[in-house]
């Protein structure tokens, strides 16, 4: 029978170590975050479009899952694609699409709105990498990035500070993308890394503090989790254990959480990878679980996720002025939503969802794949260029 999650892990949460409104690492006072009370400048529209209210409930939502138990949540995180929808599914879907972009309208569409609000501020860029930079693939291991990426991030990268921000352990994705000039924090930013030729003032001062990152061109810069490793890995060996007779399962241990990926698993059989995540869980009561797209992952319970990853980024690499900045954090999954949040409470910059299917979500706007992520960072970087050109 499914579980309450919240209801099933007694013990106390644990506290981000390090909170925000102190300095890290010996990071100078003028790096801790502003207000998030500050008054909204952006300009970026924030409330309603021709009427249509963006706190709409879309029938993929999520929200208000769990007391269903973990195989609804399983569900309401793996909508139907539209390949497989049949033409009046695919004809409904295409109006809600419709509809659903009116109130969350294409960044495509609304470059010219986003870049009058970014203009003279100074662009953060973060991006998740799976859905994003790459395809959704069956076997996660075969995500490679989409073909010109690469070379279009690099771009980026020369004009703004950019950051990959994955559930995925950050040497996979690191292996994935290949740039040594990026930013990048895995398992969903508790694992936080700088370039060592870094020259803004994340470093300056600092490389004592760090260590040796696994490429020997980075830095392992800020890891909140690290009491947890020992932990990680005694839940990933008992899954894969556990798990071994479930056609189509791939448990994936991301150094800091374990990511359970049902993708290639008939749905009669999610109740069973349900149940043995459950059965392992309860052993682990400092531990918690979330759903991703057709995937449960196990991880600390600490106030950390991609949001406040985010937060590190923005007062570690924006000037003094918080107000100066303007972060652009486009991702596809549910973790993404904790960025999203954070960027629309500070009132800073953009979220931009990318997704072919209505979501309910804390993004000002939206792309459809990873193709239209790729045009969407060539039109900025040749904005900027233009810009600093003075054209």
């Amino acid at each position: 029978m499914a579980m309450d999650v919240k209801s099933n892990q007694p013990s106390p949460v644990l506290t981000d170590p390090a909170p925000l409104t102190k300095p890290r690492l010996g990071l100078s006072c003028n790096l801790v975050p502003c207000s998030t009370t500050a008054s909204y400048t952006s300009g970026i529209p924030s409330g309603h479009y021709l009427g249509i209210s963006r706190k709409k409930h879309w029938q993929n939502n999520i929200e208000n899952v769990y007391p269903n138990g973990w195989l609804d949540a399983m569900k309401a995180s793996s909508p139907t694609h539209r390949n497989h929808a049949t033409k009046d599914e695919s004809s409904e879907q295409d109006a809600a699409f419709r509809l659903w972009e009116v109130a969350y309208p294409s960044a495509l569409g609304s470059f010219k709105l986003i870049t009058n609000s970014a203009r003279g501020k100074r662009i953060l860029l973060f991006l998740d990498y799976d859905g994003t930079l790459s395809p959704i693939v069956d076997n996660p291991d075969f995500a490679f990035i989409l073909d010109g990426m690469r070379p279009v991030i690099h771009e980026a990268a020369k004009l703004f500070a950019t950051a990959i921000i994955s559930g995925r352990r950050r040497d996979q994705v690191y292996k994935f993308v290949g740039l040594s000039e990026l930013y990048y924090a895995g398992s969903h930013g508790m694992d936080i890394t700088v370039p060592v030729n870094d020259s803004s003032n994340v470093c300056c001062g600092k490389v004592d503090q760090a260590s040796r990152g696994g490429q020997g061109n980075e830095l392992n810069f800020f890891q909140p989790a690290n009491e947890f490793l020992s932990m990680i890995d005694e839940v990933f060996n008992s899954l894969v254990e556990s798990t071994k007779g479930i056609d189509g399962i791939k448990v994936e241990n991301n150094k800091f959480c374990v990511s359970v990926h049902y993708r290639c698993v008939k749905e009669e059989k999610w109740d069973a990878v349900s149940q043995q995540v459950q059965i392992v869980l309860q052993r682990y009561p400092r531990l918690r679980l979330t759903h991703g797209r057709k995937v449960m992952e196990v991880r600390p319970k600490i106030k950390w996720d991609k949001g406040k990853a985010v937060e590190f980024f923005i007062e570690t690499l924006g000037p003094a002025n918080c107000h100066d900045v303007f972060p652009i954090y486009i991702g596809d999954d549910r973790t993404d939503e904790d960025a999203f949040k954070v960027l629309k409470e500070r009132h800073e910059g953009i979220g931009i969802l990318v997704s072919e299917v209505p979501k309910e979500t804390s993004a000002s706007y939206t792309l459809k794949d990873p193709s239209e992520v790729k045009s969407f960072l060539e039109c900025l970087i040749k904005w900027r260029k233009s810009e600093n050109l003075g054209i």
